[in-house]
């Protein structure tokens, strides 16, 4: 078994997170839109409601409050970026990323 770095770890992970949340976007738009027997599936059952939440929205404000430096409070942050090495330096690596067709399901692939 090849052992990856953490960096190329790191990136393999957020690729695969990123697939998996365009996959959940698609499933959920389309059961926004699909009829009620849709929502049961042989192992879960979708429930969908609405509601309203309170936000504070900041530009309603008077703006020389916005604007007071008095106002405003700095954080710390830390950002972690992942950029890929030029295609000479890190050949793509077999098998990834994992290609899956939008039918998939492990269900499906257990019969």
């Amino acid at each position: 078994m090849h052992r990856l770095s953490p960096a190329d770890e790191l990136a393999e992970v957020r690729a695969e997170i990123a697939r998996l949340k365009l996959r959940e976007a698609q499933l959920r738009d389309r059961l926004m839109k699909s009829p009620f027997t849709t929502l049961i599936g042989r192992f879960h059952r979708v429930e969908i409601t609405h509601g309203h939440n309170s936000v504070f929205d900041a530009a309603l404000l008077p703006e020389n409050i916005r604007n007071d430096p008095a106002y405003w409070r700095s954080r710390p942050q830390t950002i972690v970026r992942t950029m890929p090495l030029a295609p000479k330096l890190a050949p793509p690596r077999p098998g990834w990323p994992i290609l899956r067709s939008p039918a998939f399901t492990p269900a499906r692939a257990a019969h």
